[in-house]
């Protein structure tokens, strides 16, 4: 983990993040509140049950938010991409674990510093209510999904979902990615065993939407195929 002082004017998410809603002076002065950290794969951010936890803004890589059920079993219950934001406003302590999938950067504020932004520019704090808003309708479309769709539509639904999710523009998907989650917590994710993931991910690639290379890897051949399979 490292520590290091904003850089906004090089950040690739500039123009995407809550952020962007700010004056270029307004995001001077939140700069200086701030630091970028760096997370390993598997490193923490922060814990369930930890006191005030930092917000931030994810800048590369991904993270899961997850918890532990009674019997002991994690449950993912969100993914954040590039450009997301974590962090509960004004609570007292974290709900969820929040752990990098990948080696991630992102760039962190302690909680009164985002608390006090969001008093003092009211054009941010429309922009992280909206961000809010899309993040509980993407979390209620994957509730949607594990409980009704088939497995291939669920896990092309998936794919598609981290296709537009790796992509720089907003206008269309990447046509590489590399996946974010393991087999086995992909069918954490999705409700779904191993071995089915495993079988539906070589259907899916047998149909010509993708093709696998490496061991994570993943080349979208059809984004319209995908598309179709995922029941959008």
């Amino acid at each position: 983990m490292a520590h290091t002082q904003l850089a906004c004017e090089d950040c690739p998410v500039r123009e995407t993040a809550a952020c962007a809603v700010l004056t270029p002076q307004e995001r001077q002065a939140m700069a200086a509140a701030g630091r970028t950290r760096t997370l390993a794969r598997g490193e923490m951010l922060f814990a369930a049950g930890d006191k005030d936890a930092a917000c931030a803004t994810l800048i590369s890589g991904a993270l899961k938010v997850s918890a532990i059920d009674q019997n002991g079993n994690e449950q993912i219950l969100a993914l954040v991409h590039p450009a997301g934001f974590i962090g509960e406003l004004f609570a007292p302590f974290a709900h969820h674990d929040v752990v990098a999938l990948t080696d991630s950067r992102l760039c962190t504020f302690a909680r009164g510093a985002i608390e006090a932004a969001v008093e003092n520019y009211p054009a941010l704090a429309r922009a992280l209510l909206r961000r809010s808003q899309d993040d509980l309708l993407a979390t209620r479309a994957l509730l949607e999904l594990t409980g009704h769709a088939s497995a291939e539509t669920r896990l092309a639904a998936l794919l598609d979902e981290f296709s537009r999710s790796a992509s720089q523009s907003s206008c269309h998907a990447t046509p590489h990615f590399d996946l974010p989650l393991t087999r086995g917590e992909i069918g954490n994710m999705l409700g779904l065993t191993i071995e089915t993931v495993s079988r539906k991910l070589g259907e899916i690639e047998a149909s010509g939407a993708i093709r696998r290379t490496g061991k994570r890897g993943i080349d979208v051949l059809d984004p319209a195929l995908l598309s179709a399979l995922s029941g959008r």
